[in-house]
This record gives C-alpha cells, sequence and structure tokens, in this order.
C-alpha cells in the first residue's frame, strides 16, 4: 500500500463519510495494524477567514487502506500560528 493511497483514501473519508472539507494532511505513519493519517478540514467558515475553524481528525486504516476508525483530535482557528501540544486540545 502506497502513502498516496493512504493520503487519497484519508481525505475521501474526510470528505465523504465525516461531511468536512479536507484542507489538508497533517501527518501519515505506518503503524502496527496499518495506517495512521491525520488530517485537518474545514469545520466552520467565517469572515474573514483567519476566523475559520479548522478540525483534526485522526484515521486508522487497514493494510487495505479500508477505515478502522477515527476521531476529532483537536479544534483550531485558521490565524493560530503556536498550536499547543494535542493533549491540551483534546475535544
Amino acid at each position: 500500500m502506497s502513502i498516496e493511497k493512504i493520503r487519497n483514501q484519508a481525505f475521501s473519508t474526510v470528505k465523504n463519510l465525516i461531511g468536512k472539507e479536507p484542507e489538508t494532511v497533517i501527518s501519515i505513519e505506518k503503524t502496527d495494524q496499518g495506517w495512521k493519517a491525520r488530517v485537518e478540514a474545514l469545520e466552520r467558515k467565517s469572515v474573514p477567514d483567519t476566523q475559520d475553524i479548522l478540525g483534526r481528525y485522526e484515521l486508522l486504516f487497514n493494510e487495505n487502506a479500508e477505515l478502522l476508525g477515527w476521531n476529532q483530535v483537536m479544534l483550531r482557528k485558521r490565524s493560530d500560528r503556536f498550536v499547543p501540544k494535542e493533549e491540551e486540545w483534546i475535544v
């Protein structure tokens, strides 16, 4: 399984299953169960766009890129320059 396929699957999952517009892939890593991807998605559009709210999602896929589970791990404003450790942002 390639990283590109996992990236595409993560974007597709966030858009179609979770119902959010994906913005960027934060990370993809190989795990014992398969793959873990983190994606930021637009939660709420605001004016000005610096006030948009972005959500970060963690998605787990098996070796065949089938979704095993997902969860939202944080929320932030687009304008936030410093993002503290995710443990401090748990939703």
